[in-house]
């Protein structure tokens, strides 16, 4: 009797455990945040597809432009499954068939899977705007400027050979720019300046204001 009693427990506790892992997978696939493409995805293709002589409005290598939301969704994107997008392919493949190709970096996996999730969300033309506020009381270098020259800048001014030899993925390069007032003419497209991201839309007013105002502070590496 004793021994049917703890067959029948130790059933009842596998069953649980499987409905509490199935709810919970489920809750998790539910309840992923939309993926905005103005906001995370077109800063990737950007930063690190549209570099010169790459897949820029100008050079448009092997006819290719990766600058916008039609010319991005004309080349290889399959909505809803990124498995089947030409474009997702080329990010995980191999040898001459990697994009982007050396001297420039692999995209990290969390970009990887910021597209892959942007695809299967039927690959839409979101711009996410935010109704609220642009609030730049609490701006830092660590928290605020880092994570926009990482989505928007790094893909062409970091590693062994930046783009004109500008270095944004470290505070000292980034500080260099900040100071001599580069950094913010170029991301505001102010005349006499190279307009940043090159070949593309200014980044978000908000990103602009955030640097902006952490420049005012003094740029601290904060």
């Amino acid at each position: 009797m004793a021994k049917n009693k703890i067959l029948s427990y130790l059933v009842y506790l596998s069953t649980s455990a499987l409905l509490l892992f199935s709810a919970c997978t489920q809750e998790q696939v539910v309840n992923v945040n939309p993926v905005c493409f103005e906001k995370d995805v077109l800063p990737i293709f950007i930063s690190n597809c549209t570099q010169s002589g790459c897949h820029n409005s100008i050079d448009r290598e092997e006819g290719i432009e990766l600058t916008s939301y039609a010319s991005i969704v004309s080349n290889g994107i399959a909505p809803g499954d990124y498995a089947a997008s030409k474009l997702y392919q080329v990010l995980i493949a191999v040898g001459e068939e990697l994009m982007p190709q050396k001297p420039y970096n692999k995209l990290s996996a969390e970009q990887i899977t910021t597209i892959a999730l942007w695809i299967d969300q039927g690959a839409k033309n979101t711009t996410c705007a935010s109704t609220g506020n642009c609030d730049v009381s609490k701006v830092t270098y660590a928290k605020t400027v880092k994570p926009i020259m990482d989505r928007s800048c790094n893909g062409c001014h970091a590693g062994s050979a930046p783009s004109g030899n500008i270095n944004l993925s470290n505070y000292t390069g980034v500080k260099k720019y900040a100071l001599n007032g580069s950094l913010f003419g170029s991301i505001n497209h102010d005349a006499g300046f190279v307009r940043m991201p090159d070949g593309a839309s200014k980044l978000p007013s908000c990103e602009i204001s955030s640097i902006k105002e952490w420049i005012r502070l003094g740029a601290l590496n904060n």
